[in-house]
């Protein structure tokens, strides 16, 4: 085998990967000493990626290839899924599980709101100024804004196999706008806010971090930290694997579809790989069932997942997942789709900003601010984003917002299968548009039923 430079496939995705981490380093870098940066709290992996963007339009760096970015914006999704699912959950009080059962029905009717502002946009546009729009294409909104680069890039990519142009640079374009409208017109907010006296901001220098102690890193009855296998080695075994039986189940399924009807295979089959990490969320889970039943009929000894290293191992991956997806957007891809485009960037965000604003203050009654910001930084970027919103009002995240944020997202995955059903249906044809809208509102009122009706009951019983 050749190990010199000549051998471009041995050192093309080292090059390529040395350039992210150099960039991440430099994003670090420029956030932490620039303060027009520090103050406008765009994430590294953002700014690494927006960085990655602009040098490789101008052609700075022809080594770095979107089919590698897109690779690993697909993967990385899947893995930091799963990596998030084997966490061991911490119990929970009934009340807390109302409060994060009903933070997930926020979460997924936010989805629907989006989803119907965006149609409104594409539909309306399709039928006046661009006849030739491709109508379900206002369905990629909530992928971007609520569910961030890997699921815009994704249904992107499965709509561009199904006739939308330039899809995929579409939805990961609207990503990124939402992550500027996340950090930059968050902090806006939070000033203006400020300055009525509504709430206070607390600079980043006025706390320090908590530090990582024994009982954050180690669990009751886990494996040791490092035996024969270092525990990270365990953590990263474990996901690879379930990655691995993710790609099994999903190649078992579309071969046994593809035996019934071929026509049924290729449909199903471009939505089952395209939501992958669903199929390997649902197997992770399984396992993570599993073990605590092997442990509670004795035959398994200690817990093998632990908590810390399976979240900065989902950390990791979905940072890298957002620098890839942001680099990996085509600029030409955008031609004939400037004006949804910008019309779904700025409606999409300040219809997002009322609908939270509204519900955040009879969900989160005592601190509907930091419930309110929390959920605005998640649902126009990612949870990353979320988080750094609400630091700046509870920089030790003393009020439940946090784990409403975690609590939401885990009930969000079960509130939210119905959405990946409109989804796919959205791109089946323009009478099946006009369906997925009425299916969408009427799913709606139901999750808003529960948002305000749901509990009320047996609190008068008590």
């Amino acid at each position: 085998m050749d190990f010199s430079s000549a051998n471009t496939t041995l050192w093309g995705p080292i090059i390529q990967i040395g350039i992210i981490a150099g960039l991440v380093l430099l994003a670090n870098i420029l956030r932490r000493k620039v303060i027009f940066i520090q103050r406008s709290m765009i994430p590294t992996a953002v700014l690494a990626g927006f960085i990655l963007l602009l040098i490789k339009s101008l052609g700075l760096v022809p080594v770095i290839s979107n089919e590698f970015l897109e690779t690993i914006t697909y993967h990385a999704l899947g893995l930091g899924f799963i990596a998030m699912s084997l966490r061991v959950p911490e119990k929970v009080l009934g009340t807390e599980k109302m409060v994060g059962s009903k933070s997930g029905a926020l979460i997924v009717s936010t989805y629907l709101v989006q989803a119907l502002v965006g149609l409104i946009i594409s539909i309306g546009l399709a039928y006046t100024f661009i006849p030739d729009l491709f109508k379900a294409s206002g369905v990629l909104l909530p992928m971007a804004y609520g569910q961030g680069p890997g699921q815009a890039n994704n249904v992107g990519s499965t709509y561009e196999s199904l006739g939308m142009t330039g899809g995929r640079s579409f939805g990961l374009s609207l990503a990124a706008a939402g992550f500027l409208c996340a950090c930059i017109f968050g902090v806006i907010f939070l000033n203006i806010y400020n300055r009525k006296g509504k709430l206070k901001r607390v600079d980043e220098k006025d706390y320090v971090s908590g530090s990582v102690t024994l009982d954050t890193y180690q669990d009751s009855n886990e494996i040791p930290i490092a035996e024969s296998v270092d525990k990270f080695s365990i953590q990263i075994a474990l996901v690879c694997l379930l990655y691995l039986l993710t790609y099994l189940v999903t190649r078992g399924i579309t071969d046994l579809l593809s035996l019934v009807s071929e026509g049924l295979a290729s449909t199903v089959s471009t939505l089952l790989w395209g939501f992958n990490f669903i199929i390997g969320s649902v197997l992770a889970i399984a396992c993570r069932t599993l073990f605590k039943g092997l442990r509670n009929i004795k035959w398994m000894n200690r817990q093998y997942q632990n908590n810390y290293l399976l979240s900065r191992l989902s950390g990791f991956l979905f940072d890298v997942m957002i620098v890839a997806g942001i680099a990996s957007i085509n600029i030409s891809d955008l031609d004939g789709y400037w004006i949804p485009f910008i019309l779904m960037a700025i409606i999409g965000g300040i219809v997002t900003f009322f609908y939270l604003m509204f519900l955040s203050k009879h969900l989160y009654k005592g601190y509907e601010y930091e419930g309110f910001f929390s959920m605005f930084g998640m649902l126009t970027g990612t949870i990353s984003s979320g988080v750094l919103l609400l630091r700046e009002l509870d920089p030790e995240l003393k009020t439940p917002a946090a784990n409403n944020l975690i609590l939401g997202s885990s009930f969000g995955i079960l509130f939210g299968a119905p959405v990946l059903v409109l989804v796919s249906m959205a791109a089946k044809g323009d009478n099946m548009v006009f369906v997925v809208f009425g299916l969408a509102m009427l799913y709606l009122v139901a999750l808003l039923w529960f948002i305000f009706k749901a509990g009320k009951g047996k609190r008068k019983n008590k």
